[in-house]
């Protein structure tokens, strides 16, 4: 079988992406899914996308992590919709579906704007936090986090027995100035490090800004720039939440598996 794809990234974070408008590829089949991820023997990338036709909406994204396994992603959202836009699907906004519910977003000056779904909260765990932003994450105020043991801790905290049987993600982050964070995320999923976290740059900048009323943040990853804005609300919730960042193609080909 052979499979036409395109190949997107936001800030580093890469995707496989396939128009499945006409429903033609087995997303029952995860190890093709992990195939097409793979760095050695596939495409490889974070994850795979799918977009497909939906009645209610502009298009549906379906997401698979590179083990096959299925969360939100943030970045590869963003570049759904600049996919989504390159097959002629939308022009500067949309609205989409994607296993978290209903999103919105904005194409303007080169960068995909994505309402991300509201935050319920933020949980203490100690001296560190957790937010859920589609995923879940767990967030780490460090020191120099470019020198940080980023695989070896986050592994430990991934696998700890507090979030059994399915894991977190986890973020560590460290303070640039009074609007700014660097953010290093380990994945769920991938099971490594990756250059940029969407789902987690967002965790982590609501956990930096949630005493202020409104915020935008701009987020340092290894991957490039990205921003958040988001409004807290009274009862200790979030919403309006914009994740805001560049996605582009990198190039196109086809594969026989």
């Amino acid at each position: 079988m052979e499979i036409s794809f395109y190949k997107y990234q936001g800030t580093g974070n890469d995707f496989v992406m396939i128009d499945d408008r006409e429903e033609k590829f087995d997303d029952s089949n995860l190890k093709l899914v992990s195939k097409l991820c793979d760095r050695k023997f596939g495409v490889g990338a974070d994850g795979l996308i799918l977009i497909r036709n939906h009645k209610d909406f502009d298009f549906e994204m379906i997401y698979f992590n590179a083990d096959g396994s299925q969360s939100m992603c943030g970045n590869g959202a963003r570049c759904a919709v600049a996919f989504s836009a390159f097959l002629g699907i939308l022009d500067e906004k949309t609205s989409f579906l994607a296993i978290d519910g209903a999103h919105e977003a904005i194409l303007k000056d080169g960068l995909v704007q994505l309402l991300m779904g509201d935050v319920a909260g933020i949980d203490e765990k100690e001296a560190d936090f957790f937010v859920n932003t589609g995923s879940p994450h767990h967030i780490r105020f460090v020191e120099d986090v470019q020198n940080y043991p980023i695989f070896e801790e986050g592994k430990k905290v991934r696998y700890d027995q507090i979030y059994a049987p399915a894991g977190t993600n986890v973020n560590f982050v460290e303070k640039v100035s009074a609007d700014e964070i660097f953010v290093r995320t380990y994945e769920r999923g991938v099971e490594d490090e990756t250059l940029s976290c969407g789902t987690g740059v967002t965790a982590a900048a609501i956990a930096f800004g949630k005493d202020q009323a409104a915020a935008t943040i701009k987020i340092k990853t290894l991957g490039g720039q990205l921003s958040v804005k988001f409004n807290a609300s009274e009862n200790g919730a979030f919403n309006k939440v914009w994740l805001i960042g560049p996605a582009e193609q990198v190039f196109a080909g086809k594969i026989s598996v």
